[in-house]
């Protein structure tokens, strides 16, 4: 089966920490992680943030429902992330798993170089994170910058 890249660069009016931070806090992350185009709610991301700790992508919905599950396999705050990413179904099934890496850099004064590579996909999850990776990083970006979201995202 071929597997799949995806890469998307954005820069940031902001700092690395602040970026960082936009990563792996909760109640951060549910101030910018959903669809427009969806009638899903916001999401966070939950771990320890250790190598070899799990962490889980989860719904913000009545029952908390966990869409993506994956473990950390580096960390250097706040300069890169790389986690391991899968259906939870598939957490057992290392075949199944991608690999998603955030590098975070000083890009020139007071701008931020964002890149996230996500790779390992299969076609399903290619498709999906297509459209979802553009949008979230996309509303990462609005949010640190204005303090606000874009429009039809969900702020909880």
């Amino acid at each position: 089966m071929e597997s799949l890249n995806f890469v998307y660069v954005t820069y940031i009016l902001s700092t690395p920490e602040k970026v960082w931070n936009a990563i792996v806090d909760p109640e951060v992350t549910k101030k910018y992680w959903s669809d427009p185009l969806s009638k899903n709610p916001a999401h966070i991301n939950v771990s320890e943030w250790k190598v070899g700790s799990f962490w889980k992508h989860v719904r913000m919905d009545e029952e908390k429902t966990v869409d993506i599950v994956g473990k950390v396999l580096e960390i250097d705050p706040p300069n890169k992330l790389v986690i391991s990413w899968s259906r939870p179904k598939e957490i057992d099934d290392d075949s199944k798993h991608s690999c998603v890496t955030f590098e975070i850099s000083h890009y020139a004064d007071g701008l931020v170089r964002l890149a996230v590579n996500h790779d390992g996909l299969d076609s399903q999850m290619f498709n999906g994170i297509s459209n979802g990776w553009p949008s979230v990083l996309s509303n990462l970006k609005t949010y640190l910058e204005t303090g606000k979201h874009l429009a039809g995202h969900i702020l909880l």
